[in-house]
């Protein structure tokens, strides 16, 4: 593996419906080529607002068995990835947004050491009211994947910042600019 600079990596995670992918979007929108956004790789159709790679399980799988995924995890009967492009640009020196999950931040961490970790957030009834909106499950299931958040906790020498995006997005927004500002500096 390529020596990367793992302190420009920019972990994002936290539930759906917490805005993840409205915030990287404004973000995106305001800092130009400054900051490169990894795509993931998913093995589901592109919805609103999201930015992503649809691949099939078996390009999934082909993908996986030549090592072109620099992190992969599963979730719900889908398969997520983060192409090793993400080690091309850190050894570049440019900071890098992946978009990943909750359950895995501790592998990325063990890969990237010195990666900054943003949990999205928002209330229960901002999250409930989002995830209504896009319309993937019905209210009982919406109200079974709010009542079964899991916890996480990073070690304590992992970097998190933590932002609730219940309120306006340019609130949000400007909290994580400040954090990619941070990780151009690193």
């Amino acid at each position: 593996m390529t020596r990367v600079d793992s302190a420009k990596l920019i972990y994002v995670m936290g539930p759906s419906g917490a805005g993840k992918d409205s915030l990287l979007g404004f973000a995106r929108e305001r800092v130009g080529t400054r900051v490169m956004f990894a795509h993931r790789y998913i093995t589901r159709a592109a919805a609103d607002g999201e930015n992503h790679i649809v691949l099939s399980h078996d390009e999934f799988a082909s993908r996986l068995s030549y090592g072109l995924f620099a992190m992969h995890w599963e979730s719900l009967g889908l398969r997520y990835g983060i192409g090793i492009e993400v080690d091309a640009w850190l050894a570049r020196g440019m900071p890098v947004v992946v978009n990943g999950s909750r359950q895995h931040a501790e592998l990325a961490l063990a890969r990237y050491p010195d990666a900054r970790f943003v949990h999205i957030d928002a209330t229960p009834a901002v999250l409930a009211s989002r995830l209504a909106r896009r319309a993937r499950e019905d209210a009982r299931q919406i109200e079974a994947r709010l009542a079964r958040r899991p916890s996480f906790e990073l070690p304590p020498h992992a970097r998190v910042v933590k932002i609730d995006n219940s309120g306006m997005l340019a609130d949000a927004g400007t909290q994580f600019l400040d954090v990619l500002s941070l990780a151009s500096c690193a």
